[in-house]
């Protein structure tokens, strides 16, 4: 279509189809309504309202939902968002699960699929992917025609320019030059790919500890250390995408004012990372003499049942956890930090300590919670992220002004 064809602001087909959505947005947010209620919301007129109902409802995206009592002998419909108008698809791809789910356009999860990663490779890996979401649609009774939006999450830092992810040490093969061309084309739909950090943020943000929080971390801790941004209630990404990618800042520096021994910019994990994350967690444990210990979950558990060696070893890591939430405190200032992963959700051992290493180290407190979503914090942020597309991709798709 050419550019003097389409709607110009002030045309009464843009101001049709700013009604409609003005109506849709209302019932998105406010749940199910009738026309005067829609009106008295929106501040547009009765008839208005009408027309850009019946618009709405021949397009498929509102639908009625049964009558209600307006007065004395007297009935109105009731409207509401027809979810079943698009769908979504939100996976994250963790090193030791995949989660895969499909949603409809209220956020309800219509199908999920999990599936162990035991890849050893990047195409064993993606294939896995694409068997998941298979099995997500035929579960969902969808086809990947009625996918509106899909989001990804991995580990790693996308990069645009050359569809490669960057920093994604713990998956074999993942940093492949092109590798997220070749994950679009073998899902067969237009993707957005996103650090899985960064949609936990979103997660907690959107229906976790962060709801209503305007400006807030999600610092993840596990296999490996992230942390996602949200300032005045958006994701933070950086010039380069590469925003909380706290598991390269410098821990340890010899005290002699020196570089470190090892060359850090060359290593597959950064400094804190190193320092901070479950493997470490294990070695400690094992200088200390715990022998038997296998992950950090063994630790957690044995100094939950008062093991004195455990105990130190959790200590540390609520020392070095300090040292992260002060160095984010002092740059972002942000109102709530909210801890994650394997180990972070071992809050009730690591709160007092951490909060004594903070009163140690900086003067700056911001609120210290364990996230509430747990392990599906990135998909739930997955989900989130899509329909935010989805949502006007539906709109546009199917013509505003009919």
């Amino acid at each position: 279509m050419s550019a003097d064809r389409s709607p110009q602001v002030g045309t009464p087909a843009n101001m049709r189809g700013l009604n409609q959505r003005a109506v849709l947005e209302r019932l998105r947010t406010a749940g199910p309504a009738t026309r005067p209620q829609i009106a008295t919301d929106t501040g547009l007129s009765k008839p208005t309202v009408g027309q850009a109902l019946l618009d709405l409802e021949q397009h498929g995206l509102v639908r009625t939902a049964g009558r209600t009592l307006a007065g004395p002998g007297r009935s109105a419909v009731v409207y509401e968002v027809d979810p079943s108008a698009g769908h979504v698809l939100g996976i994250d791809i963790g090193r030791g699960l995949i989660r895969v789910a499909v949603a409809d356009l209220s956020g309800a999860v219509v199908a999920r699929i999990d599936e162990r990663n035991r890849a050893r490779s990047a195409s064993a890996l993606m294939r896995i992917v694409h068997e998941g979401a298979e099995n997500a649609f035929e579960q969902a009774g969808i086809r990947i025609g009625d996918v509106v939006s899909t989001v990804v999450g991995t580990p790693g830092v996308p990069d645009a320019g050359s569809a490669t992810l960057q920093q994604a040490p713990n998956l074999p093969g993942w940093e492949r030059k092109g590798l997220l061309k070749e994950l679009e084309s073998v899902l067969g739909t237009e993707m957005t790919v996103e650090n899985d950090a960064n949609l936990s943020a979103v997660g907690e943000h959107e229906s976790g500890a962060a709801r209503g929080v305007d400006a807030s971390v999600c610092v993840t801790v596990g296999t490996g250390i992230g942390m996602g941004i949200i300032l005045d209630g958006r994701l933070y990404r950086g010039a380069h995408g590469a925003a909380g990618e706290i598991g390269y800042l410098p821990f340890g520096w010899p005290s002699g004012g020196g570089m470190p021994d090892v060359d850090y910019a060359k290593q597959r994990q950064g400094m804190l990372e190193s320092a901070a994350a479950a493997h470490s967690v294990v070695e400690h444990a094992t200088r200390t003499g715990l022998t038997k210990i296998r992950t950090a979950k063994d630790v957690f558990e044995a100094a939950r049942h008062g093991d004195e060696a455990a105990l130190e070893v959790v200590e540390e890591e609520a020392n070095r956890l300090a040292f992260v939430v002060s160095a984010v405190a002092a740059v972002i200032d942000p109102e709530l930090v909210v801890v994650a992963g394997g180990i972070g959700k071992n809050h009730d051992l690591l709160a007092v300590p951490l909060e004594r290493a903070m009163g140690r180290v900086t003067p700056m407190r911001p609120k210290i919670v364990p996230g509430e979503l747990g392990e599906e914090a990135a998909l739930t942020g997955a989900i989130a992220t899509a329909l935010r597309t989805a949502r006007d991709v539906v709109f546009d798709r199917r013509g505003q002004a009919g």
